[in-house]
């Protein structure tokens, strides 16, 4: 059965109709950069500052930077999309955006504020992983947070004096010079009799042969007991030797 154009046209008149009538599920979201201690001045950011927003079932958009140092995207439909601010000079944190097709409950019918939602995420983590929710104001606007101004440039690295004394071996050998250099004034304001007592110590120490107190010709490990020395024992008397008498008696006995 073929089908005339007249009737054809009636078949999808009313489609059309239905259509253009009905109302659309479309939203505007507006979005502003608030001064903050990263950005204290938002009119100073550069002319070529814009917003996108990015969707799997949505062609990409774009809003540039208005005189009111906001974005502005207009007959957004009902998904979820990740908007990013690009901009030269400072860095911002991206945001997710959620837009409903119908209010929630307890908003009105009409009330195309509430259809959007809008939190802080992070690159590399779940889309579902979402961050701090960001309320919108009275008018319906969100505010997007700058994170820092953004540094193209290395700074290179100065010398200093003071970086030096930061090496442990540095303090070490400071610590042992001063203690070299300053040993001497102590032991001179020292009371005669810890003088004294400090003086007998020194020369009972073993250690003093080994740090040139030995005689010319005689070896300084000689007569050092380093077992004894560890263990924290005295150095060993020698035997005494043999009275006269003795070994009279042993000479003079029967053969």
């Amino acid at each position: 059965m073929r089908l005339s154009p007249l009737a054809l046209l009636g078949a999808l008149l009313p489609a059309a109709l239905a259509s253009a009538l009905s109302p659309a599920k479309t939203t505007t979201l507006t979005l502003r950069v608030p001064a903050s201690h990263a950005l204290p001045n938002p009119w100073s950011l550069p002319p070529s500052t814009h917003a996108t927003l990015s969707s799997l079932h949505q062609p990409r958009r774009s809003a540039p930077l208005t005189t009111a140092n906001g974005f502005v995207f207009r007959d957004v439909a009902p998904g979820s999309y990740l908007l990013d601010v690009h901009c030269p000079t400072h860095a911002f944190a991206p945001l997710r955006v959620d837009v409903l097709e119908q209010p929630p409950a307890g908003a009105g019918a009409e009330d195309g504020k509430a259809r959007v939602k809008v939190w802080e995420t992070y690159r590399g983590n779940d889309w579902d992983n979402r961050g701090e929710v960001l309320p919108a104001d009275g008018e319906g606007v969100f505010e997007v947070r700058p994170l820092g101004g953004k540094n193209y440039f290395m700074e290179r690295s100065k010398f200093s004096v003071f970086s030096i004394l930061k090496n442990p071996m540095i303090l070490v050998g400071l610590v042992s010079m001063g203690l070299f250099f300053g040993m001497p004034y102590l032991v001179d304001n020292m009371d005669p009799e810890m003088r004294e007592e400090w003086e007998k110590s020194q020369k009972s120490n073993p250690m003093n042969s080994l740090m040139g107190g030995a005689q010319p010709g005689q070896n300084p490990m000689g007569n050092f007991d380093m077992a004894a020395f560890l263990a924290g024992s005295q150095k060993k008397e020698d035997s005494p030797a043999p009275s006269g008498n003795g070994g009279s008696q042993k000479k003079g006995g029967r053969r």
